[in-house]
């Protein structure tokens, strides 16, 4: 077997299943797009401006988190930053030889400039097929309601994500604040999505309990779950979600910098990973956390010694849980698994 080194991380294929737009932008972009549109930055240097976004160490909560959100979002309200924030999201990914990546967002936090929902979600689909045509990527788009804003305003982006099935979107999901939000309020969103045939994940168990992750999934019908970090305090829970396969979209920095986890040692993936769960991992923000998907699967391996055959095995997880249709599923899964026996052994 290879040594695994961060350089053999980088060449394997990859997948990114818990990515936020608005999260991953390149910090040039955000002056630049500032500049253009006479946005308020507290830096136009760029360099500075990274430092300032990135989390430095931990921040007290994931609120304090979700404010540098602000920024970000403040030079994403017209057509052609939504176009081209997509694009560079997915051409960064793939220089890291991420083939297949699933790219979430609000479209209700893009309308600050007066843009309709359609036209928000067309943008953003325009960068993402932009980029496919270019680099060796392929990209879905998952549509998120936000916890903190009324269930009606999720039912809303349901019905969007139903609109745009077969279109590019492939899953609706409920993100924000968790803490006082519970999932539960917002299940008729949800059954609008699984009525009509759509993939549903959640943010479950980040900033909450694991009660939060029983709602998720007995409540709404989460297939998928987002983090899932508190998921290790109820083994019965534990239990339902090894048993149907309920992968968990984990995010290892991200979880240690809101404080989901007192430290990365301390984090249950590899808990997981032994009691058999389909755990996957993913970046969650590439610019608010610092990281990549090669940066994450580095910090798995170092932290928690992980085998080649362990870390083949992580990668593949989420090659499995990607909202494709099964017989494309299968393809993108197979064509992972050659590469990386050739590249792993």
């Amino acid at each position: 077997m290879a040594e695994i080194t961060r350089e053999l991380i980088a060449k394997l294929p990859k997948t990114d299943l818990h990515i936020h737009l608005d999260g991953s932008l390149r910090p040039a972009t955000i002056v630049e797009l500032a500049k253009k549109h006479n946005a308020y930055l507290p830096t136009y240097d760029v360099a500075e401006l990274g430092e300032y976004l990135t989390v430095q160490g931990k921040v007290d909560n994931l609120e304090r988190y979700l404010e540098k959100f602000d920024i970000t979002l403040s030079v994403m309200q017209d057509v052609e930053s939504l176009r081209r924030t997509a694009f560079e999201l997915a051409e960064d990914a793939a220089k890291d030889n991420v083939r297949y990546m699933e790219v979430r967002y609000s479209p209700i936090l893009h309308q600050k400039a007066g843009l309709e929902l359609e036209e928000i979600v067309d943008a953003v689909l325009a960068g993402l097929r932009e980029a496919e045509d270019h680099f060796n990527i392929r990209t879905g788009v998952i549509i998120c309601g936000i916890r903190s804003i009324n269930p009606q305003t999720s039912l809303l982006l349901a019905e969007l994500a139903v609109k745009y099935k077969g279109k590019g979107v492939v899953a609706f999901d409920l993100a924000g604040a968790e803490y006082n939000f519970p999932a539960k309020d917002h299940v008729k969103a949800f059954y609008q999505a699984r009525n009509n045939n759509i993939n549903t994940t959640l943010h479950a168990g980040e900033a909450f309990g694991p009660a939060s992750i029983h709602q998720a999934i007995h409540y709404c019908g989460a297939h998928r779950i987002g983090h899932g970090t508190r998921l290790i305090e109820d083994d019965d829970l534990l239990n339902y979600v090894r048993d149907h396969r309920i992968p968990l979209e984990i995010c290892l920095l991200s979880n240690v910098q809101t404080q989901s986890v007192p430290s990365i040692e301390s984090h249950p993936f590899k808990t997981y990973l032994d009691k058999q769960l389909r755990i996957t991992l993913n970046t969650d923000n590439t610019l608010i956390s610092g990281t990549t998907m090669t940066n994450e699967l580095d910090l798995a391996t170092q932290t928690f010694d992980l085998s080649p055959e362990q870390l083949c095995k992580v990668i593949l997880n989420g090659f499995k849980s990607v909202f494709l249709p099964f017989d494309e599923k299968v393809e993108i899964y197979q064509k992972a698994k050659a590469e990386l026996k050739q590249l792993l052994v």
